[in-house]
């Protein structure tokens, strides 16, 4: 009886939320297949406006599963705090760098808890592919290139600028093209419709647990909705 009694004063708990709550891209490892096509449609998509063609995401690998990490656009933004440009703002529903006014310090990227953000760095526009006279790296013992397996946060690159890049839910496009791009519908974007249906799906595998015994198994909470034991 006390247990019921407690599912009921769950579902009438009232729901308290902010007016406005930051969106973000939530991965979900059982459905990634570690394909990268996320990373490729970020690529591109960015690369196409201008942007650094950098992936604003990564897929990461643990034991036998896969799930890319990206920035959490958390609303404290830890990130923004040690900024000494004030490059990161929180703008509408999201947290976004801007990449013209960043110093490449590398600062948010240490304070990141999520390791969301990632110096990078491109090719300056205007810069040959082959120089007239071309003279092997290894002889330019003056300026050496950073190896490829170096740590981002270690890497560097004579003639060019270093800046911060995360993920920006795409804002220059309806959607972001991660999340259109996935072939298992693996990522989704988090956003007030999404926590209305997760929270939906928490009032009815309450009143399910309230329809069985004690004996009977619970219903497991996901972001992807009810899973039964």
């Amino acid at each position: 009886m006390a247990r019921i009694l407690l599912i009921r004063a769950i579902i009438t708990i009232p729901c308290v939320t902010r007016k406005v709550m930051n969106h973000f891209i939530f991965a979900d490892p059982v459905k990634c297949i570690g394909c990268y096509t996320c990373m490729a449609a970020c690529s591109l998509a960015h690369e196409q406006q201008g942007l650094l063609s950098r992936p604003r995401l990564e897929v990461m690998r643990h034991g036998n599963g896969t799930a890319p990490v990206s920035c959490r656009h958390c609303e404290d933004m830890p990130c923004a705090k040690v900024c000494p440009v004030n490059a990161i703002t929180a703008t509408g529903h999201s947290v976004h760098i801007n990449e013209s006014n960043c110093i490449g310090c590398k600062l948010c990227g240490l304070a990141c808890p999520f390791g969301a953000i990632t110096p990078a760095a491109d090719r300056p526009a205007g810069h040959p592919e082959v120089y007239e006279h071309y003279v092997p790296e290894e002889e330019l013992a003056d300026a050496p290139g950073s190896n490829y397996s170096m740590p981002h946060f270690l890497a560097w690159n004579v003639g060019r600028r270093t800046v911060a890049v995360k993920c920006d839910l795409c804002s220059f496009r309806p959607r972001p093209a991660c999340v259109e791009a996935c072939p298992t519908m693996a990522l989704r974007l988090v956003d007030e419709q999404t926590l209305a249906e997760l929270q939906n799906s928490k009032r009815v595998a309450a009143l399910e647990l309230e329809k069985h015994d004690d004996n009977a198994a619970p219903a497991a909470i996901t972001m992807s909705g009810v899973q039964h034991a």
